[in-house]
């Protein structure tokens, strides 16, 4: 297979969503048509309608709690204070550890997920899990997960194993994991509004609200490790985690996967613009700054995240939590997923049902794809699986511009 067309970034080599890269247009930060403070004036007067809830919120569309989460406002904050209008949650730390090749891995917490990376064929790696008590799991098939060709990636939900062992089918090369406990870390407290966070009416949670550390994106200077960059939106590309399905925790998996994506992806971010769970559950993924709605700036020009490699810019990326290859998502999932999209075309303009030529604006690079895509239309993977992929055509015609 060519290899496949990338965008220049300083902070990592080009993967499956690398970042393009480019210094940050100065120019973007000139006025503001899209900020999330610049409306809180006027909340009172555009509340009946719901057109945008400004800044971020802790609490999600449904009411419900991350269960690791302390919402009562009595948590332990590390010193951080609630100011007017806002509570003090607190979330567990992120604990994570790497390893490299077939050794048996022992964690000095519980795991709760493990990130798996290979070279070679994209089926060719296994894990066992070794439970608290020193039993043994079976052995586990990895997929290639939502990756390029010529590889592998994996999250596996752990349930507070141990360790685990990893073993390698012949020709697989470069094996590393990332041990990962998302819910029994030390907590930490995040100040944030009590208002439900809306973009074009559509509730969603917050970075802050399914506890992103925001540190985690930060070099030891305090600089981002990939910095922000934007351009105008050209298309939506959808995926799946390739997680579990049912999963009783999915602001837990989310903080695994942002772990996984910023920390052993060297990426500095979460690679999705936004995720969605099988709840219906809309969460905020890459940083876009305070200044735009969710995943813009300003000027309602999309920040560049990491969710297909080499055509990134302009082309924002929804993931589903879970494994889409045989069956498709909840009709809660769905839903959510239509009016997400649909707010996107309205704030953009965009037509579902249009074929068009996106033009990657960093190297010139073009792709014909429809104006909602899956992943593997731009490039060889299962993305986001075959059932998803199956309902996109669905998803076009019910989605209002």
């Amino acid at each position: 297979m060519p290899a496949l067309p990338t965008e220049p970034s300083p902070a990592a080599p080009e993967a499956a969503g690398s970042p393009s890269s480019a210094p940050p247009p100065s120019s973007h930060r000139v006025k503001s048509r899209f900020s999330r403070r610049g409306v809180i004036g006027a909340a009172g007067a555009v509340a009946a309608a719901a057109v945008v809830t400004p800044i971020v919120s802790a609490a999600p569309a449904d009411g419900t709690k991350d269960s690791a989460a302390d919402t009562t406002g009595n948590g332990q904050g590390n010193g951080v204070s609630a100011g007017p209008g806002e509570s003090v949650e607190t979330f567990p730390e992120t604990r994570s550890q790497a390893a490299t090749g077939e050794r048996p891995v022992e964690a000095d917490f519980p795991i709760g997920h493990v990130g798996v990376r290979w070279d070679g064929p994209a089926d060719g790696a296994e894990i066992r899990l070794r439970r608290p008590d020193g039993g043994q799991g079976a052995w586990k098939p990895l997929g290639g997960g939502c990756s390029p060709a010529n590889g592998g990636v994996a999250l596996v939900a752990a349930g507070g194993a141990a360790g685990y062992v990893l073993k390698a089918a012949k020709g697989v090369t470069g094996v590393r994991s990332l041990a990962i406990d998302t819910t029994k870390g030390p907590r930490h407290g995040v100040a944030v509004p009590k208002d439900t966070t809306r973009v074009r009416g559509v509730a969603y949670r917050s970075r802050a609200a399914w506890g992103a550390d925001e540190s985690k994106r930060l070099n030891p200077d305090g600089t981002e490790n990939s910095p922000r960059v934007y351009y105008p939106f050209q298309t939506v590309t959808v995926h799946h985690t390739d997680t579990v399905n049912a999963d009783p925790d999915p602001a837990a998996t989310v903080r695994a996967i942002y772990e996984f994506h910023a920390i052993d992806n060297d990426w500095g971010d979460i690679g999705y613009h936004f995720l969605i769970d099988a709840d219906g559950v809309i969460y905020e993924g890459r940083y876009s700054g305070d200044e735009g709605l969710p995943a813009h700036d300003a000027d309602g020009d999309l920040v560049t995240a990491f969710h297909v490699g080499g055509f990134n810019s302009g082309n924002l990326g929804i993931a589903l939590l879970g494994d889409l290859t045989e069956e498709g998502p909840t009709v809660a999932a769905s839903d959510a997923l239509t009016r997400l999209v649909s707010a996107v075309a309205r704030l953009h303009g965009l037509d579902p049902a249009a074929e068009l030529t996106y033009v990657n604006p960093v190297n010139g690079v073009t792709k014909d794809v429809r104006s909602i895509s899956g992943h593997r239309d731009w490039m060889e993977t299962d993305c986001p699986g075959d059932v998803m992929y199956g309902e996109l055509a669905a998803l076009r015609e019910r989605v209002t511009a």
